[in-house]
């Protein structure tokens, strides 16, 4: 086979997140989005109604008005057009940190309809400055490290889960007794749902969440608890037009009050985005960030328009998406008419409405709690002997639950701060991001790079000090195999500033007898094959860091046809030239330009691909540096030639 024909086979099929279905399975596929979002969806409109004193058939057109949008919504964030939509399986929905501001702003505007003009008002308002805010917001990713986003994910998994837990016991209070029967309807869903995946492989797996709640509808339903009645007294067609209940009013301190929730929102769309993108496995970036809450305020604004409330990603799907492993965003477009669809069908409305709370709860356990695990594989990322990083994720997840399980401690604060402390996600997220700054970012202390494990930080002048041994295990991770490099770079002391001890690790590989590189080639592992401890040995505990590096492109996640082009690119690759192809996959983490650039390599000369291969080594070994000192300021360090380490 031609080198020419090995590379046109490398052609991949379009990322799993642009497929598009079969229209069967999108139905499918949407329609079991639709069923996990309903309940969420819902309840904010059945809340709201209540506090500020709504009639009955104004509460079904808030709840079609709400589905419409969400439809609109969904289709925006997940499809996108110009700068607006991240392009994801993102489902938007109402978000729960608007519901207590927009009942103290109802009742501040007088309740009933003029209520409802009030928080209207400042919903549009506050759309439109987010959806003007989002390319600035942005630009604060880089205060948006492992450390935060991790800790923010597994907030949002748990702090959903009594969610959960209340709709599995069908609402009733903590303390009281528990009907058995709604706890079996649950647990049944539940242990349905992971027999379906246990049991069946490919597209009934993927479909377990449907499955499990369609056939516990069917079980409670046998059992005379679960009805149907609304759907004989619903409407056949139920249209919401823009400013049913009035024109909007604008009030100064109600738009204030949404802005604040809508910068709040913006934090936790950040984290789902983040989530979905380490699901999909898509590398996000600040231009993602920006479309998405872009998405999130247009959505708002024409929420306001079309009598609904302010939106967000909710996470309940992005819980979805992993469970199912279907990544097509176009799953999501399709669950986006489906809810367009009922939102003018009142009847088809009440059909999904008919899912009994238990069953829905069971579901949900299973998804809330796949949010949980993200977070955990995102902070598997994170270096936790870095005593700041245990303090991060432990304050953030230790407030969060205290306001989870204790909500009422909102009661107990200002009014202006309850919005704050009214929301285990909000005050967790807020939490991580502050101590973040404070830890990571603010103050004096220049750079900050973790020692080695259980020993904590250290300074420049102890790098200075360090025996050979000791120098050797702190920075000894930066490189895979022999620890030559490193002893060599410690020979060059004593290093001014951070600057120069990057450069010593530079100097020290490209001074190197052939040997000593050769030997240092062969340690690197295969593209998408990483080397593990029980494998030859060579490389040692360093795979987990060759596991980071190319998980930046998603090498570890292969699919079967990937990972077969990979393989045939790296044999043809080590014929040819004796080692592994090296590639520092963080400088482009497109697969598709890694095969390519990986063809073209081949025709190099042999002496200039062990150079290039050398090159790739010590942009590996930058990367690695950077995440190893957090947060360099470099102005501070040419000042003082310090570089602190604690």
């Amino acid at each position: 086979m031609s080198q020419k024909a090995a590379h046109a086979r490398t052609r991949r099929p379009p990322h799993p997140v642009d497929e598009v279905l079969p229209v069967p399975k999108l139905a499918l596929y949407g329609f079991q989005h639709v069923l996990a979002f309903y309940a969420g969806a819902v309840i904010v409109p059945i809340l709201l109604a209540g506090a500020i004193g709504l009639s009955t058939d104004q509460l079904i057109h808030l709840i079609n008005a709400d589905l419409f949008t969400c439809g609109i919504a969904s289709i925006i964030q997940s499809v996108g057009f110009w700068k607006v939509g991240v392009k994801l399986p993102l489902l938007q929905g109402v978000t729960f940190t608007a519901v207590s501001p927009m009942i103290a702003i109802g009742v501040a505007g007088g309740g009933g309809t003029a209520g409802l003009q009030v928080i209207y008002g400042s919903v549009i308002v506050a759309g439109l400055f987010t959806l003007f805010l989002a390319p600035y917001f942005s630009k604060l990713i880089k205060y948006f490290p492992p450390i935060v986003t991790g800790s923010v994910i597994l907030i949002i998994g748990i702090a959903l889960l009594p969610v959960a837990a209340s709709d599995a016991v069908n609402g009733v209070a903590i303390g009281k007794a528990v009907d058995g029967r709604d706890l079996a309807y649950a647990l049944g869903t539940l242990a349905l749902i992971v027999a379906i995946q246990r049991i069946f492989r490919g597209f009934m797996s993927t479909v377990a969440v449907l499955v499990g709640l369609v056939l516990g509808t069917l079980v409670a339903w046998a059992f005379g608890d679960a009805t149907f009645d609304a759907v004989g007294s619903s409407a056949v067609v139920g249209v919401t037009t823009p400013f049913y209940f009035g024109a909007p009013v604008f009030v100064g301190s109600a738009i204030i009050s949404m802005i604040v929730v809508m910068l709040i929102t913006a934090v936790e769309t950040t984290g789902d985005v983040f989530a979905t993108g380490a699901i999909v496995d898509k590398r996000i970036t600040r231009t993602d960030i920006a479309r998405a809450l872009r998405a999130d305020g247009l959505a708002t604004a024409i929420g306001g328009v079309l009598n609904s409330f302010p939106y967000t990603c909710f996470a309940e799907n992005v819980g979805l998406v992993r469970l199912t492993r279907i990544k097509s965003r176009w799953v999501v477009a399709s669950a986006g008419v489906i809810m367009i669809i009922l939102g003018l069908l009142p009847k088809a409305a009440a059909v999904v409405a008919g899912v009994p709370r238990p069953v829905l709860g069971g579901a949900a356990l299973a998804m809330f709690a796949t949010v949980a695990v993200v977070g955990i594989q995102t902070l598997s990322k994170v270096d936790l002997n870095d005593h700041r990083n245990i303090v991060i994720l432990a304050s953030s997840l230790g407030v969060a639950m205290l306001v989870t399980a204790q909500p009422n401690v909102a009661t107990g604060v200002p009014e202006w701060a309850r919005i704050i402390f009214g929301s285990g996600i909000t005050l967790g997220s807020i939490v991580a991001i502050g101590l973040n700054l404070v830890f990571h970012h603010l103050g004096g202390r220049g750079a900050a790079v973790a020692g080695s494990p259980g020993e904590g930080t250290v300074r420049l002048e102890q790098v200075n000090t360090m025996s050979e041994d000791e120098f050797t295990t702190t920075f000894g991770r930066l490189f895979q195999g022999p620890d030559w490099v490193v002893r060599r770079a410690y020979a060059l002391r004593p290093f001014s500033d951070t600057q120069d001890l990057r450069v010593a690790f530079q100097e020290a590989i490209f001074g190197a007898t052939e040997d000593q590189k050769q030997a240092l080639m062969d340690s690197y592992p295969e593209l998408a094959r990483i080397v593990g401890e029980d494998d030859d040995g060579a490389h040692g505990t360093s795979s987990e860091h060759s596991l980071a590096d190319q998980g930046a492109a998603g090498l570890n996640q292969l699919g079967e046809e990937e990972q077969s082009a990979f393989g045939e690119l790296t044999a043809a690759y080590h014929d040819r030239f004796g080692f592994p192809l090296i590639v520092c996959v963080r400088d482009n983490p497109d697969r598709q330009h890694i095969l390519d650039s990986g063809w073209t390599r081949l025709h190099n000369s042999p002496t200039q691909e062990r150079a290039t291969a050398l090159i790739e080594i010590a942009n590996i070994a930058n990367h690695r540096f950077d995440d190893f000192v957090a947060d360099a300021n470099p102005i501070h360090s040419a000042r003082v030639k310090q570089f602190e380490l604690s």
